[in-house]
């Protein structure tokens, strides 16, 4: 219909297109649903930048196609006829529907039809008050009827109750317990629907009868329980009536029988609270296994003889118990409150051993466990919540712990103090003797004796309490593993070694070296274990202490103690390089004239850092402790020798190009003492760095001062900085004489000013001149190689060396370099004053 609406229109506004404006046009599409398509027809869009042109080239493409003219002008006009048919007949529909007289024909019908809406309503409304007019006397008669059947239902019933009740009378003087049951669960069942008319003087009358004879019942009931009960012989009565006499309590209802199951109890622990007083020498605590088999007694008689007669739902047996734990938890609580000091561990652990053996042989007696037990025979309004009696025992838990903690400090007693004779020396003994083929001890026999000690008690003491009790024991185990880290390992690095060295010749010693990788090893175990041992104490105790329970911080201390360890080696490391590295501070090398090799030297210091890996490496167990230290040992070997070198100047072109050749040699050995399975890239990029700088330290000495342009252009190149100082540290190191200097540095200063891309600081601003106040590693407590996972301690190559690539600094370390760049700056500064005075004080050429 769109479409044809388009036909339609189209023609009526092509007449006036010229007139209507874009935005009509397009609102007549767009309402109209005019959309260009591959099938629309040209002459259907309306726009006013219409081209006939486009369009008869559409109908006539070729001249072919003029044949055809006759056909479209036939086509065109018939669809101009069929178009204006449909104007006409859709003016006229359009003509018919805005006729005035139709639009007030339907209002008028639409006027009658509200009003035969209003009448039907009326009618309705008429129709229902009729209705009910007529039924009205057909309700009353209804509700006349219901009432009559519930008088006579309610009469049926009265009767029934009355009749029971009669019944329930006789059997109550003849004492028929089996049948009084029936009958009494029938009257309370019929004298529960009374309840609404209890203010009928005749039902308020039965209601009370029926309250007096639940009294009569269950005083007659209790009369029959205690003769049978005392077991009178004059009168003796069967159990199977007490039996059915139980029956007729659990009718009374739940309450009445609590109250004679909480009497029997009463009776029958009477004779356990007069014989077992606190204050009795029966109630003292070295008598708790009798107060247990004096129980176990009365409930083998409860089970045979008075509590057959007891229904199996009631569990007579589990009140009983639960009232026995009671009594007996606050005497031990009391018992136990009042030992006060003079409990003794072993007291404290055989009671509760005996405690908790009674309890386990309840929970399997009743195939239920002991707390259930307790939670099932507790009153709704108890005070107190029901607790085993072991839990008597759990405040004073702090002498077992005490007890655990003198073991502990005998244990390591040997260890600890100044006089003491420490672990590793203790294993070192047992070790060398005088066997010196045996195999070293790689952890200290008192680690794993400590562990197993911990291991022991932390099950005894969670199959005791897993509260509060655990968790003191587990600030006990921190307790002693610092006291461990602190005072037997760290303690024993600090202590002086109490075996002499080997050989004169041998400047370190091998037994500090066994004893640091003993350490290390031991250390490692024990930050390894710490960590199971936390795990298994989460395991074990209450989820309110989970959270608590860390020791983080106590395995932090055992990372330390490694730190020191290595901080050991690495002192042993220096005491052994020592010899040959002051051969090069001590030779004259202005005095070499022609490089042949390697240095004498270089074999010495190769072979003593060969002896020393070699030493540690089969004796430290995890590869990452001796990967640091062959970080750190690489660090000190080329520091060292950067500080012989700089206190052997002056060094001349031949003794550069000697000490060149003897860094590459000592940077071979470096890179092979690791060997292929400790060996990585960082290690291998650490030394490669700090080497290629001493080498390009050494080349810059090598290069000759004369021509000055070159030498200075040579060092710009080689280390790339215009620092004023660092080149006088050149000249001092080549031994440049102080007036040569004066125009080599002024010469520098021209230079370098046209250079605007040089750095103003290199490698050589940390390059210390005065390397005697360099400080050694010979305190392990001083060490601060750090371990921790994420960090790595601070490079000791001072010299030349820049940060490791996996270095992250300390929290002071920026402000330190922040200070040193300042120090220099200022340093410079004063250089070059001095110099510039130099050059005005110099007499005139």
């Amino acid at each position: 219909m769109a479409v044809n609406a388009a036909r339609l229109s189209t023609p009526a506004f092509r007449l006036r297109e010229d007139e209507l404006p874009p935005e009509l046009i397009l609102s007549i599409e767009r309402i109209l649903d005019l959309h260009a398509t591959p099938d629309t027809d040209p002459l259907d869009r309306l726009t006013n930048d219409f081209n006939p042109v486009g369009v008869l080239n559409d109908y006539f493409p070729d001249e072919a196609a003029l044949g055809q003219l006759e056909a479209v002008q036939a086509k065109l006009a018939q669809n101009e006829r069929e178009l204006q048919a449909e104007i006409d007949t859709l003016r006229e529909e359009l003509r018919k529907d805005q006729d005035p007289s139709r639009m007030q024909l339907i209002q008028e019908m639409i006027s009658d039809l509200l009003g035969q809406m209003s009448r039907i309503r009326e009618k309705a409304t008429e129709s229902e008050a009729v209705v009910r007019n007529i039924t009205k006397e057909i309700q009353v008669l209804d509700l006349a009827k219901k009432n009559l059947i519930l008088s006579m239902t309610t009469l049926k019933r009265l009767q029934m109750l009355v009749n029971a009740l009669s019944q329930l009378e006789d059997q109550i003087k003849e004492r028929k317990y089996q049948e009084i049951v029936h009958s009494l669960a029938a009257v309370k069942q019929i004298g529960a629907s009374f309840k609404p008319y209890i203010s009928v003087h005749r039902i308020s009358q039965l209601w009370r009868r029926i309250q007096e004879i639940q009294t009569e019942l269950r005083s007659m009931v209790e009369a029959d329980w205690d003769k049978f009960y005392m077991q009178d012989p004059a009168k003796p009565i069967k159990p199977s009536i007490v039996a059915d006499a139980c029956l007729v309590l659990d009718v009374l209802g739940p309450e009445v029988r609590s109250q004679f199951v909480e009497r029997y109890v009463a009776l029958e622990l009477k004779e356990y609270r007069r014989i077992f007083r606190a204050t009795d020498e029966a109630g003292q605590l070295d008598n708790l296994s009798r107060r247990f088999a004096w129980f176990r007694r009365l409930l083998h008689t409860h089970e045979t003889e008075q509590g057959r007669v007891f229904p199996a739902e009631w569990r007579a047996g589990w009140y009983l118990t639960a009232k026995f734990i009671e009594i007996t938890r606050d005497d031990m609580t009391a018992l136990l409150s009042k030992e006060g000091s003079k409990l003794t561990v072993k007291q404290l652990l055989d009671t509760l051993a005996e405690t908790m053996e009674f309890e386990a042989s309840i929970t399997k007696k009743y195939s239920t466990p002991l707390r259930e037990i307790l939670k099932a025979t507790t009153p709704s309004n108890a005070t107190r919540p029901p607790k085993p009696i072991t839990s008597a025992f759990e405040p004073h838990m702090g002498v077992y712990i005490d007890a655990q903690d003198k073991v502990l400090s005998d244990m390591l007693s040997q260890y600890r103090g100044s006089k003491s004779r420490s672990s590793l020396e203790a294993a070192s003994a047992s070790s060398h003797g005088d066997d010196d083929a045996a195999p070293p001890v790689l952890v200290l026999p008192s680690s794993t004796e400590l562990f197993y000690f911990y291991a022991q008690t932390l099950d005894q003491c969670a199959r005791l309490f897993t509260g509060q009790p655990l968790y003191d024991l587990c600030a006990l185990f921190k307790k002693w593993l610092r006291i461990y880290a602190e005072e037997v390992l760290v303690s024993s690095l600090r202590r002086p070694t109490t075996f002499g060295r080997k050989s004169m010749e041998m400047r370190y010693d091998p037994s500090e070296l066994k004893n640091a990788c003993t350490l290390i090893n031991t250390a490692d175990y024990c930050q390894t274990t710490a960590l199971e041992l936390e795990e298994n104490i989460r395991d074990k105790c209450d989820e309110a202490y989970k959270e608590k329970i860390t020791l983080q911080e106590e395995r932090d201390q055992f990372v330390s103690a490694i730190s020191a360890a290595i901080g050991v080696m690495l002192r042993e490391l220096e005491s052994a390089c020592e010899p040959h590295l002051t051969t090069v501070s001590r030779t004259s090398w202005t005095n070499v004239k022609l490089v042949s090799g390697q240095s004498a030297y270089v074999q010495d210091l190769v072979n003593a850092m060969e002896q020393v890996a070699e030493l540690v490496k089969p004796l430290v167990e995890q590869k990452k402790y001796l990967r640091n230290f062959f970080d750190k040992a690489a660090s000190t070997i080329l520091a060292k020798f950067t500080n012989a070198l700089v206190k052997s100047r002056p060094l001349l072109e031949i003794g550069a190009e000697q000490l060149l050749i003897d860094l590459q040699a000592i940077k071979a050995c470096l890179l092979k003492i690791p060997g292929e399975a400790l060996s990585t890239s960082n290690y291998t990029k650490s030394v490669s760095k700090s080497t290629t700088r001493l080498e390009a330290l050494l080349k810059v000495i090598m290069t000759p001062v004369d021509p000055p342009e070159g030498f200075i252009l040579n060092y710009t190149l080689v280390i790339g900085d215009a620092s004023f100082s660092n080149f006088q540290k050149i000249l001092d190191l080549k031994g440049t004489p102080k007036a040569a200097q004066n125009d080599l540095l002024d010469s520098f200063l021209t230079i370098t000013s046209t250079k605007p891309e040089l750095e103003s600081t290199s490698f050589l601003s940390s390059l210390d001149m005065d390397p005697g106040s360099v400080a050694n590693l010979t305190s392990p407590g001083s060490s601060r190689v750090t371990l921790l996972q994420g960090a790595t301690g601070e490079s000791i190559l001072a010299a030349l060396s820049s940060p490791p690539l996996t270095t992250a600094q300390s929290g002071g370390s920026d402000s330190t370099t922040r200070s040193d760049q300042t120090s220099r700056t200022f340093s410079e500064f004063k250089r070059f004053v001095s110099f510039g005075l130099r050059r005005e004080t110099l007499p005139p050429p």
